[in-house]
């Protein structure tokens, strides 16, 4: 069989190289050299992360499949199948690549990478990928028309490209664009030129700046306040509905607000994430002006806990106990000196390192654990890594913790997230229920709900509010 396959690949090079000369021959090697390295694509992913939604998504999809076709290809597969390279002398000067790689010809990491990126981005977005199709196909083909790989070096690299984009759904499944159900739809009131809205700017969320000018272009009877008046905002200006523009934290304060008051929420996103208004089906401003206008809404879930006693504490997304609060501190601290996302990787290093596990009772039965995440909501998948949220409407509380009662519970619960079986796994837990109960038998912890550090206690109770908010969406 090997015999046979190198008989075609000589046949097919032999008739590449009497192709005629033509202006393609230059574009082609310049087309190879921009993809060493997938320079090429590491780049395009740039481009792709600058809008939200599926691009980001793809970008971030297809730069995770490349580092898998890339490791697979040159680490793995080079080292086990070498192969020389086909024989200069097959093809012209003018069309060979000044440098000729050393490495085995089999099988094309360049073939590999372009057809990973591609998968990835045809997951997230097919017109996209059909974009970046033919772009992909040229940088496997000139590996063939520059003389440095084998046709078949070409369609195995492919092949692993491929399983390298799809392998990634294994720990990130593919995003929702549907929004998540919600209680029977609703029709609130409406409010032309959003007369009687209140809208709460928080100018501190977020990487687009104040979007301040913009809400006031979109509903120009609205009254816009600062988050710092978020105490007053209902005894000053008695609205009829609240608004908030900010990230998932603001937004939570706000929803807390307008539940305690029935009021309904006006939703612009405007923070770096943004997980709650994608669970709700609000991408931007224009979805939620079209829905104040029309009075479309739905009544949607919230969560609730309490702290020694004290509160509620309301959250639109998750709750956590353990290393999360202390990531969080933490990553305050270095974010002015190393900017956030930096920051929040060496922080997360750090309390992975350092942290120590929790005695806590969970509805009364003792447990060991390293880290407890309680979500608004039953979230998808059942791996530690909750990416989507497909019901607002389920009355349920999303629970998950890492065990610390076995031996060698870090290493294990690493292992089994990075081979995306967690759900398997004897060190992770998870189960829905409509209240939870914690009880820190050790000194008191500090809670984090949507991404922001709370009060410290000993003594946690949480409970689903099941179609406590009504909000504007499309």
């Amino acid at each position: 069989m090997l015999r046979r396959v190198n008989r075609l690949d000589e046949a097919l090079m032999r008739r590449c190289g009497r192709l005629p000369a033509t202006p393609l021959d230059q574009g082609l090697k310049n087309l190879s050299k921009a993809a060493n390295h997938s320079v090429l694509w590491l780049a395009a992913a740039g481009v792709l992360a600058l809008r939200r939604g599926r691009p980001r998504r793809g970008a971030l999809r297809g730069v995770a499949a490349i580092a898998g076709a890339s490791a697979s290809a040159s680490l793995v597969a080079k080292r086990l199948f070498p192969r020389r390279r086909p024989a200069a002398e097959l093809l012209a000067v003018p069309r060979r690549l000044t440098r000729r790689p050393t490495s085995s010809s089999f099988p094309s990491g360049h073939a590999a990478s372009a057809a990973a990126f591609t998968t990835a981005v045809a997951m997230e977005s097919p017109a996209l990928a059909a974009a970046v199709a033919p772009v992909a196909a040229a940088v496997a083909y000139s590996r063939v028309h520059t003389g440095v790989h084998w046709p078949s070096d070409v369609a195995a690299g492919a092949l692993i490209g491929v399983g390298a984009g799809l392998l990634t759904r294994r720990w990130w499944p593919v995003g929702r664009e549907d929004a998540a159900s919600a209680r029977e739809h609703r029709h609130l009131e409406a409010l032309p030129d959003g007369e009687g809205l209140v809208v709460v700017v928080n100018t501190g969320s977020g990487l687009g700046g104040d979007p301040s000018e913009e809400i006031a272009r979109a509903w120009p009877k609205a009254r816009i306040v600062s988050i710092d008046d978020l105490d007053t905002v209902v005894a000053d200006h008695q609205p009829r509905a609240l608004g908030v523009a900010g990230g998932d934290g603001s937004v939570a304060a706000v929803a807390a607000l307008a539940a305690a008051n029935r009021l309904p929420l006006v939703l612009v996103p405007a923070g770096t994430l943004n997980h709650f208004a994608r669970d709700v089906g609000v991408s931007g401003l224009a979805d939620a002006a079209r829905a104040v206008e029309a009075g479309d809404g739905a009544l949607v879930d919230l969560a609730a806990v309490t702290v020694d006693g004290e509160g509620p504490r309301w959250f639109v997304n998750t709750a956590s106990l353990g290393g999360y609060p202390d990531m969080v501190r933490l990553r305050e601290k270095l974010q002015d000196r190393w900017g956030k996302w930096p920051a929040a990787a060496l922080a997360m290093a750090r309390v992975l390192r350092t942290s120590r596990p929790l005695r806590v009772e969970l509805n009364g039965e003792p447990h060991l654990v390293w880290m407890l995440f309680v979500g608004n909501g039953p979230y998808r998948p059942k791996g530690f890594a909750p990416t989507m949220r497909p019901a607002l409407d389920a009355g349920l509380l999303d629970v998950r913790y890492i065990r610390a009662d076995t031996r060698f519970s870090r290493a294990r619960f690493f292992l089994s997230a990075v081979l995306g079986s967690l759900h398997r796994s004897r060190t992770y837990r998870h189960l829905e229920t409509r209240r939870l109960d914690v009880t820190v038998r050790d000194a008191a912890v500090a809670i984090a709900t949507d991404g922001e550090v709370g009060p410290t206690g000993t003594a946690f109770e949480f409970r689903s509010r099941p179609a406590a908010l009504a909000i504007y969406r499309p």
